[in-house]
């Protein structure tokens, strides 16, 4: 074996095929045994990948159900999706396994299960009497499509409309189909020559369970008599019907029309309905029907024992209502509200106090799902206000653009995030308590916070409580309110990179420990926040401006990689000194009538309020150069001990000393290599007007001649003074490439935008930048889209005053090490394998004034000598994650000791370096779908599972692992899915998860009244199983639909079994069960009998076998 060849890998010095060819054994073997002392305690039983909770609105939502006595709502939606919802804090999500939209649920009041209605003519009964519930039964309809269902109040008979008008009776408790079949063509006048299209509406009379109310679409209405088998009474109107609902008294229906039209019906008065209503008609004054109205798509009746009946409808608008806001609209005798919602309306149900529908409904909230949103109204209060939703369902509001997520957060984060965010919520809600209050909450097993982060389209950023598997927003930071916003459209097109959203965020940089906050966003901007507590106003608002540049030339060569420190002149102690007065307008323009130096948006200059929460330290934005705009910034990581923030692009890369507000390093990606670059590509300026200078290790420095006078604008000349910078001058160079810019055309070939290297990962640490350091040193390594990381070195004055006097030095170290792919993640472990957390500070309250000598201890936590601690003998290791591999490198000699190639024919797309069960992994999300772990130091696999291809960016861009066996992504754009792949999480999370089903009294029946009872009325009762029963009807078509059993099994049978419609089914079962006990019982006894017989033959013949034997002969 070459040892050379290898030895020159480890260095760094080879190119990419080099170290593919490289065996990771010869590597192993030139590292020597030192490392085989880290003891890793990870083994693949600790890992185990499982859904937990899925958080959000429900995604394109279609159908709403309600128990009034278990007080649970459940959503269907147009993916098949099921969401529960009980008091806050107990949800939960399912899912058909078809994906088929949910068309209609139906609660069995009381009992613990549900009925859904699919679009491909399935109905399933779920038991909801599991924490995570199960499908006990299905039926598959194959002649007829399902329109409608109605499941009357404690019953096990399910009637079910059909499109071809038919409606059939399904027995809930055996799923299977009764022999009774209403046809449409009995149902109907026989004289009628016309079909009556699908049914819509199903339901029994309140007061007499023998007749049942069927609504079919053209208009037709028909009260059928059950025992009778045929028509008592039928309604027939010129309108379509969309939905119709009963007086309680059971006199009176009220139907909901195609135009815009309610009728009211006397039972017994079939001819003509008793009142028509236009909610919404203009009444015209010579008796004329009112004009037409958009449809009513449906209606609610409601009664009430003190005052008039509440008629709620959604829909019924006048035509010319154009562009008004969906309503719902609720009239109450004679006054009538119009309630606008944000969004178009799904559908409603107003909640009632009593489950019973021949009772006073007493109605007193209405629950209406919107299209994006769930909103809950208040009946018994004037002005019908709304409740404050407790759920997180708001996570959409913006759509999310980026996200990240924090295990193990400090203790005080989450009260300190709350605190300020309890002052930004609304006013006005309702008083009362939140009506949906179902169920009981699991067991916290999770003794840690963890916090998720979201990033939003419209610039927003909010702070969620996500601690023991619930979901809570704690904080909103609205990141656009420190722009000017464009107050008319012809401005936009000037300055955004972007055609909409221009304030979205991308990255998001977060120091838990000392609170500090730095956000990219997509006009190539960076925002840098500090928490306080206190309200502040900014009167001048901190702005750099920064030049981010690419191009290639082969005439120059660079010069050589160290850059001689330049003192920085006094005013950069001052920060006031670096603040432009006035911001660079949007007409600065160079001598070719190109726009340059101008950022994309324009800061505000006028004094800004700043509530307590996060507070802005320094906006910086990239500039446009000679007519190309910036590009956008590809990472981003902040540094609170350093007092450093640092960003990259496709152009390079630039630092900034936040504390001082001064550009300490802005270089072109080439330029980060000097003579190292394997690629020989050289920078070169278009117009020859390279000034001569070290590395070019920083932007326009003061005094700087800008050639061809390309800035013209005062504002911007003024601007390039006051980027005091501590290293040389930066050349002016031009940018070739603008991929994201739309309308544009660049004169950048498609082959030199794919070759252009990007910065795709930065870290912070303290650790051995070159092969001869004795000690660690504060530095940044930079890791590339072509898979190089390279280290800059970090020389940092003391604390206290100094830091705000002294000039940060950064000099490249000349260190390169190089992966397969784009370079995702890095990390550092100690001697003993145990993670070096970046240095941070402690989170302080800025605006107190302190000892400044207490102020330098608390920044400088982090010592740049090494401590006595640090033998020089001890060494580190850097963990690096590229799309292909990962690579574990010994420092300070910069050996490869372990390697693995994670995939060969796909890419990783999310690389952490996590915590779990006092150890720490590798996890890794590939775009095939599957979620990879590795040990460390030594890249064991330890978990390689196949969860779900990337379907959408949207999975890519919001997928994150955090410690202790949490993940979670973007399922759909407005639900957050957490996972975990944590064996020990696995097993706790039924424990965790909230029950939906708890034990409640049903209420009492009405009472009859002595008269009713004596003289009759009041609600008839029917037998239904002697109508619908085998022995009665006979059994059903077996061609009309085929019975599936569900994976619920015996389990779900004993839940959905219960209460008034399941006594004997649970007395059947208790049977079976016993039955199955006792033969259980008798099973085990004869086994344990053969057994006993077995084992006296075996010791007969073990002691035939030695009777005669001595004993030194065994």
């Amino acid at each position: 074996m070459r040892k050379f060849n290898i030895r020159k890998v480890l260095d760094g010095l080879t190119a990419v095929s080099a170290v593919a060819s490289a065996s990771s054994a010869a590597q192993q073997q030139q590292a020597g045994n030192r490392e085989t002392e880290i003891q890793e305690t990870l083994q693949s039983e600790h890992f185990q990948l499982c859904k937990t909770v899925r958080h959000g609105f429900p995604y394109q939502p279609s159908a709403l159900a309600f128990d009034p006595v278990q007080k649970i709502l459940a959503i269907g939606t147009q993916t098949g999706a099921l969401r529960l919802f009980g008091r806050p804090g107990v949800e939960c999500y399912c899912q058909h396994d078809s994906g088929a939209a949910v068309i209609q649920l139906q609660f069995l009041i009381n009992e613990g299960a549900l009925v859904s209605a699919l679009a491909d003519d399935t109905l399933h009964l779920w038991n909801l009497r599991q924490k995570r519930p199960a499908i006990l039964h299905s039926l598959k309809f194959n002649r007829e499509r399902i329109t409608f269902c109605h499941l009357p109040f404690q019953s096990k008979w399910l009637y079910v409309g059909t499109e071809r008008g038919n409606i059939h009776i399904v027995n809930v408790e055996s799923f299977t189909l009764s022999g009774y079949v209403i046809m449409w063509n009995k149902a109907i006048e026989l004289s009628s020559k016309s079909h009556p299209g699908p049914v819509v509406h199903i339901s029994d009379n309140p007061m007499d369970e023998g007749k049942l109310l069927i609504g079919f679409e053209s208009g037709t209405v028909v009260l059928w008599d059950l025992k009778s088998k045929k028509a008592d009474y039928r309604y027939t109107h010129d309108e379509a019907i969309h939905s119709v609902a009963w007086h309680h008294e059971g006199k009176q229906f009220i139907c909901s029309h195609s135009d815009g039209t309610l009728t009211i019906w006397n039972v017994k008065s079939p001819t003509k309905p008793f009142q028509t209503i236009t909610p919404h008609g203009k009444q015209l004054k010579d008796g004329k029907k009112p004009e037409p109205c958009k449809p009513i798509l449906k209606v609610e009746y409601k009664t009430t024992r003190a005052g008039e009946p509440f008629i709620i409808l959604s829909g019924g608008l006048s035509y010319d209502t154009v562009g008004r806001r969906p309503c719902l609209t609720v009239m109450h005798g004679k006054s009538t509200a119009v309630l606008e919602m944000d969004y178009s309306i799904v559908d409603f149900l107003t909640l009632c106090e009593t489950p019973y529908p021949n009772d006073f409904q007493e109605p007193y909230a209405v629950v209406v799902l919107l299209e994006k949103d769930l909103v809950l109204i208040d009946l018994a209060q004037n002005g019908y206000p709304i409740f404050e939703n407790p759920y997180p369902l708001t996570i959409h509001e913006s759509p999310v653009t980026c996200c990240e997520y924090f295990a193990d957060c400090p203790v005080d984060l989450i009260p300190a995030l709350y605190s300020v965010g309890a002052r930004q919520k609304r006013q006005g809600y309702s008083k009362k308590e939140w009506p949906i209050s179902g169920g009981n909450w699991g067991v916290i097993t999770q003794s840690y916070s963890e916090i998720i982060i979201t990033g939003h389209a419209d610039g927003s950023i909010k702070f969620w409580d996500a601690s023991a598997i619930t979901l809570q927003v704690l904080y909103k930071l609205k990141t656009a309110k420190v722009f000017e916003k464009s107050r008319n459209k012809d401005e936009r097109p000037n300055t955004d990179i972007v055609d909409e959203d221009p304030y979205a965020i991308q990255i998001i940089s977060w120091c838990p420990e000392s609170r500090m906050l730095c956000i990219a966003g997509v006009s190539a901007h960076v925002i840098i926040y500090r928490f306080s507590k206190q309200e502040v106003t900014t009167e001048v608002i901190p702005m750099l401006e920064v030049r981010l540049l690419y191009e290639i030339n082969d005439v120059e060569t660079p010069d050589g990689d160290q850059v001689p420190p330049v003192p920085t002149p006094g005013t950069g102690s001052n920060p006031q000194s670096i603040v432009p007065q006035s911001h660079p307008s949007t007409s600065s323009s160079s001598s070719d009538g190109l726009r340059d130096n101008v950022p994309c948006l324009k800061v505000k200059n006028s004094p800004l309020k700043q509530s307590p929460g996060y507070q802005i330290e320094l906006v910086i934005q990239l500039v446009w150069v000679s007519g190309e705009p910036p590009q956008q910034i590809t990472s981003l990581a902040i540094n609170s001990a350093y007092g450093l923030v640092v960003f990259g692009n496709c152009n390079g890369i630039a630092m900034v000393d936040y504390l001082q507000k001064t550009v300490l390093l802005n270089l072109g990606t080439i330029e980060l290599y000097g003579s190292n670059d394997p690629y020989r590509r050289e920078p070169r300026s278009p117009r020859k007007t390279r000034q001569p200078s070290g590395a070019g290790l920083c932007d326009i420095n003061e005094g700087t001649v800008v050639p061809e006078d390309r800035c013209k604008s005062p504002t911007s000349a003024k601007m390039s003074r006051k980027l005091s910078l501590p290293t040389e001058l930066k050349p002016d160079l031009d940018v070739k490439d603008n991929s994201f810019s739309r309308s544009r055309s660049s004169s950048v070939t498609s082959i030199d935008k794919e070759s252009r290297e990007a910065i795709s990962a930065l870290h912070f640490c303290e650790t051995f930048t070159r092969k001869a350091d004795t000690s660690p040193s504060p530095c940044l390594w930079v890791g590339t889209t072509l898979g190089t990381v390279l280290v800059i070195v970090l020389n940092l004055p003391p604390g206290g005053e100094q830091r705000l006097l002294q000039p940060v030095i950064v000099s490249p170290s000349g260190t390169i090490l190089r992966l397969k792919g784009a370079i995702l993640r890095m990390a550092f472990l100690d001697t003993t394998g145990s993670l070096v957390p970046p240095a941070h500070e402690t989170w302080r309250e800025h605006h107190e004034d302190k000892d400044e000598k207490e102020k330098a201890k608390k920044r400088r936590p982090v010592s740049v000598s090494p401590s006595s601690s640090q033998e020089i003998s001890e060494n580190q290791y850097a963990v690096i994650c590229s799309e292909k591999q990962a690579k574990v490198i010994s420092l300070p000699s910069q050996n490869c000791i372990y390697k693995q190639n994670i995939t060969e024919t796909s890419f990783v797309l999310r690389g952490d370096i996590v915590s779990l069960s006092n150890s720490i992994c590798l996890a890794c999300f590939c775009a095939n779908g599957h979620i990879m772990t590795f040990s460390l130091p030594s890249l064991r696999p330890l978990l390689d599972v196949y969860y779900l291809p990337l379907t959408n960016m949207r999975i890519a861009r919001t997928f994150c692992f955090t410690d202790n066996g949490q993940a979670l992504y973007l399922v759909s754009p407005t639900e957050i899915q957490r996972l975990t792949y944590s064996q020990e999480t696995c097993e706790n999370l039924q424990e965790m998860l909230g029950e939906l089903f708890t034990l409640v009294e049903t209420p009492e029946a009405p009472n009859r009244g002595f008269f009713k009872g004596l003289f009759g009325g009041g609600a008839q009762s029917l037998d239904r199983e002697e109508l619908f029963g085998e022995s009665a009807s006979g059994k059903a078509s077996r061609s009309l639909a085929q019975h599936i059993p569900g994976p619920g099994g015996i389990e779900g049978v004993k839940g959905a079994a219960s209460g008034v419609v399941g006594e004997l089914a649970r007395a059947r079962l208790a049977l079976d069960e016993r039955g199955q006990k006792l033969g259980e019982l008798e099973e085990k006894t004869a086994a344990m009998l053969y057994s006993a017989d077995s084992f006296s033959k075996h010791a007969h013949e073990m002691m035939l076998k030695y009777k005669d034997k001595k004993w030194y002969q065994f």
